[in-house]
Parts: C-alpha cells; structure tokens; sequence
C-alpha cells in the first residue's frame, strides 16, 4: 500500500507538472496544433507508466536493501504471474490504444490536404549545406542561406522536397509547424502546411527552415530563416523580388 500511495501522490505532481509547461511555445499550422494536442496525450499517458517504474524500484532499493554486516544471499525471487499477466494485458491495450490515436487519426489528419490546391506550392532540394527553394509559378528563387524564406499566413503550402542527386540525406524541419520530412536523393516528397500565425524568426527562433538529419560538417548551420506575413505583404514581397 505504500508503494501504491506513493505512486498516485507521484503521478498525480508529474501530470499537474507537466500540463503547466510551455515546452515548444503555440504551434503557427494546424498541423502543428493536433501535433502538441497528440504529444500531449502520449506524454499523459506516459507519466504514470515512468512513476511506477521509479517507485517501484525506488521502493525496492530502499524496503529491501542489505543491513549493515548481512553477508548472506538474499532470499530468492519468484515470478509473480498474475501481476506479469496484469502488465501485459493492460499495455497491450494501451499500445493498440495509441496505435490507433493519434497514430492512425493522426495520420489521416496530416494527409487530408493532399487532394487540395494549395495556395502556394514551394519546390525544396537539399544541398550540403544549404536549402534552395523555387516559389513554383512565381519567378522567385532562393539561393542564399542569408535569404529569407517568406510565406503567407492563413494559407495552404505544400513543399515539394528532394536532395540533390550524388547528395546525402537531409530533413526539412519547421520546428514552428511541428512538421519534418526526409529530404532523400531521387526521391521526391511533399509536405502540406495550412498556417496559422504570423511569425518571424528574430522574434522565434522556431520560425525557421533545419537540417534534421546528420549530415555531414556544417549539418547545424544548415537552415533558412522563416516570416510569415499576411497574404497581401506576401504577393507584394512576390512582386519585388520577381522585379
């Protein structure tokens, strides 16, 4: 009984814990949102799971620990199977649990935008160690890693995303949008964000394009700076950069 007290009263400070923190600040897509929403379940379910472990074992080392000039062997221990059969069956059914959500729910969510027509398409290649982009149908390119990747909010945006060929793995992370995909040598990949928030990356450091993906010796200066702004300053951004 005192292993279990101490475990709920545990738990119980973990969960309350937990749900105060900021951890990743508001996500700026919708994807992002039911991305924290799902993190935050699997982190609540989570807890306990770690308590128990570590009240356990705490319990164990301190009920049972050898006394001072006890030399002799500890008793031994045998398999408990009805409590072996109670842990399989209870995390059985919370791994199908999950499985399906957010797993599956989750992924229908992410793709439900794929038969749409975004209102901006941005062609991506990976290069060590920079991003290139292509605003597809907009005569704007971005070469430099000191360019600024603008995007409209309140928009659909799919990134059209591959490395260069004879070029190693990389992954292109929004840590913004929660949102990452492998950036793979003769494999073309998309990525669909609808986003929320206005946002630049001198006031969130999140607001940005990065590598993900170990790749080589500058792999951490490997990213692009994001702003979102309204879609009016975007077209208007558009037209002074194709000028």
């Amino acid at each position: 009984m005192t292993a279990a007290a101490i475990w709920v009263l545990l738990t119980i400070i973990s969960e309350l814990f937990f749900l105060q923190m900021d951890i990743f600040g508001d996500a700026a897509s919708k994807q992002g949102e039911f991305i924290d929403e799902a993190f935050i379940l699997l982190m609540v379910l989570a807890i306990p799971i770690f308590t128990l472990v570590v009240t356990l074992l705490g319990y164990v080392v301190f009920k049972f620990r050898a006394k001072d000039g006890d030399l002799e062997d500890a008793a031994p221990v045998r398999t408990h199977k009805k409590w072996v059969g109670f842990w399989l069956a209870w995390t059985t059914i919370l791994c199908l649990v999950v499985i399906v959500h957010p797993g599956y729910t989750g992924l229908i969510e992410l793709r439900h935008t794929n038969d749409q027509e975004p209102d901006l398409t941005v062609n991506v290649t990976g290069r060590r160690w920079q991003w290139i982009y292509e605003y597809e149908g907009r005569d704007v390119s971005l070469f430099s890693k000191d360019d600024m990747l603008v995007l409209p909010n309140d928009s659909l945006i799919r990134f059209i995303i591959t490395a260069e060929d004879q070029d190693v793995v990389h992954s292109f992370w929004i840590p913004a949008f929660r949102m990452k995909i492998d950036a793979v040598p003769g494999l073309t990949t998309s990525m669909d964000v609808s986003t929320t928030e206005i946002g630049h990356f001198n006031d969130d450091v999140n607001f940005r394009v990065q590598c993900a993906e170990l790749c080589g010796m500058d792999h951490s200066l490997m990213f692009t700076r994001i702003e979102v702004v309204e879609p009016a300053e975007f077209e208007q951004w558009i037209a002074d950069e194709a000028a």
